[in-house]
């Protein structure tokens, strides 16, 4: 599944050229080295376009000059996949998605190490990133990749239908589907909670449950545990919320725009999803009930309130550039505590914790959303699915109990056979 450009920014994003922008000159018509230019290869995101505006910044300071290739992410996968796998040095600085092909990448050997260079600015300041983002742009004890873009899973409900109720914003999992049930119970048109259903696009979201149930996708010896005690219950938690207080006749192919669509027609109580989706709920050109939405941390389950923090990219060095050092130059100053506040004012939820305890960084947001994300990057976990090579066929199996659970099928038996799936899964890859 591609991962989720912000929802205010997709018009912009839609209307973006999908082939080459160039700044300094046409691409590889020199040698970067010697000529003083970085090449930098970016995704199409409100992120990328707010850099793209302070370029000219950039190669005032620096004396460099950029070399720009902006691309949709299917284009942007397609060029990674022929010139990363040539070993083509005509990539400096690559936009990747950590989570998705992060782990491929740094097996593959396509990303620097850039262990040292994160440690020796003290002005731009490692220890800043929260953990979560950090352990996901880390392999194997190196950092490969520095973090951009973040979100978090967090609660969405209906202030009105609360009130209406006289019921509290639940703080943990069994306030939660007491809340659902009361809701479903006295208006039965009214969902008590929404969520993604399908097999794959639901693990993200489920994986906050998993956690916050004290479990994992693999245990600490890299095993499956998709069986596990807490496990089997995470899915039967997530998948009974849905099944018994869902939407009637719930389908279960939902991803995000079709759980989010529910939602903002008024036809459910609470919804968990990722905070970065949080316009799509309050802008009134889309959601009927923009006006009544309210945000809060995950509720807490046995393990407490574990809800993933995620970087969804980063910005990292290919390996076989030569011109690595100019490459670190860029990324350290579109990383810099000023360009990152820069781009949360402007909707991208950023990795650096100064940048949430400035007020400038929270004031675009809706105060108790921003009080929600502040809460989820302390407790969050670096990671909202299977850290695997293979993404996608992991999902898909990890994802199966979800689905028997939410259509009443026995969900501790689609669990074990899950865990033998995922077992078998996990020892091909060491192959």
């Amino acid at each position: 599944m591609k991962r989720r450009s912000i929802a205010k920014y997709a018009a912009v994003a839609a209307v973006l050229s999908l082939g080459l922008t160039a700044c300094g000159g046409a691409s590889g018509s020199t040698d970067a080295k010697t000529s003083g230019t970085v090449r930098v290869t970016l995704a199409n995101h409100v992120w990328t376009e707010g850099i793209k505006a302070a370029i000219p910044e950039f190669e005032k300071s620096s004396g460099l000059k950029v070399e720009l290739t902006q691309l949709g992410e299917d284009q942007l996968s397609d060029q990674y996949n022929v010139k990363l796998n040539a070993g083509s040095d005509e990539i400096d600085v690559m936009m990747y998605r950590p989570l998705q092909e992060g782990k491929a990448f740094a097996k593959n050997g396509y990303l620097a190490d850039l262990t040292s260079k994160v440690s020796s600015d003290a002005a731009w300041d490692w220890k800043d990133y929260q953990e979560g983002p950090v352990k996901a742009t880390t392999v194997d004890g190196k950092v490969v990749g520095v973090p951009i873009i973040t979100e978090r899973e967090v609660l969405y409900y209906r202030k009105d239908l609360l009130k209406a109720a006289g019921l509290e914003v639940p703080k943990t999992m069994d306030e939660l589907e007491a809340a659902a049930k009361a809701i479903k119970a006295s208006s039965p048109d009214t969902a008590g909670f929404v969520a993604r259903t399908g097999k794959s696009a639901a693990v993200t979201q489920f994986s906050s449950f998993l956690y916050s149930f004290g479990g994992d996708f693999t245990d600490a010896g890299g095993k499956s545990a998709v069986n596990s005690d807490a496990a089997k219950k995470a899915y039967a938690f997530y998948g009974g919320l849905i099944k018994n207080y869902g939407p009637a006749n719930v389908s279960t192919d939902m991803s995000w725009p079709e759980a989010m669509a529910i939602f903002t027609q008024g036809k459910a109580a609470f919804y968990t999803e990722a905070d970065s989706l949080y316009k799509n709920a309050t802008d009134p050109a889309k959601s009927k009930v923009a006006d009544t939405v309210g945000f809060a941390a995950l509720p807490a389950g046995p393990a407490g309130s574990k809800p993933y923090n995620i970087p969804s990219w980063g910005l990292a060095v290919n390996q076989a550039s030569s011109n690595q050092d100019n490459a670190w130059k860029f990324i350290q100053w579109a990383t810099s505590k000023e360009r990152t506040l820069e781009a949360q004012k402007a909707g991208v939820p950023g990795p650096r914790a100064s940048v949430w305890a400035d007020p400038a960084g929270t004031s675009t947001y809706p105060k108790d959303l921003a009080e929600a994300i502040t809460v989820s990057a302390k407790n969050g976990v670096g990671h909202d699915r299977p850290q695997v090579l293979t993404v996608g066929k992991a999902r898909e199996i990890v994802g199966g109990p979800i689905v028997a659970t939410i259509t009443g099928s026995d969900g501790s038996a689609a669990a074990d056979t899950a865990h033998d799936a995922f077992q078998k899964f996990l020892d091909t890859e060491k192959k």
